[in-house]
């Protein structure tokens, strides 16, 4: 079993209320020559969780950072609009909650968390951020998780 750190929060970026999958995104990654998915769960405009690859299988989410992290995907959040639904939300109060218990010593993080402190100030701030993804501030809104 992988010594999981960090539990990172992800974004589609894909259009607002239109459908997506796990196989979709999974076809997205192996056509740019991934071996297979690079999150271990996607969470679809109506809540559903879907599984990625395998929990015990290194992902491909964050570079540096996959050894010891899981991914989620959320589908949505194109143009760093936060567009989870409420059953997204939901489900990923859901997913977190059961990821934190299994691996207590998690950091929840989004993946715009891993930009670099250009700085110096010890914190990221928008204008240092790398990517949107996910959208939301998921380092706070599942602190508490």
């Amino acid at each position: 079993m992988r010594k999981i750190n960090q539990i990172v929060v992800h974004t589609s970026a894909t259009p607002k209320g239109q459908f997506f999958n796990a196989d979709d995104i999974r076809k997205w990654h192996k056509a740019k020559g991934w071996s297979d998915i690079g999150y271990h769960f996607v969470i679809l405009l109506d809540g559903t969780i879907e599984y990625g690859r395998d929990i015990n299988t290194i992902g491909a989410h964050v570079a540096g950072h996959n050894t010891n992290s899981v991914g989620i995907c959320y589908i949505g959040g194109k143009g760093g609009e936060d567009t989870r639904t409420i059953p997204q939300k939901v489900s990923l109060v859901y997913l977190i909650g059961t990821l934190k218990r299994l691996y207590p010593a998690a950091e929840v993080l989004g993946h715009r968390d891993f930009s670099p402190d250009l700085d110096g100030d010890g914190t990221i701030e928008p204008n240092e951020w790398m990517k949107l993804c996910p959208s939301f501030d998921a380092k706070n809104a599942y602190k508490n998780l």
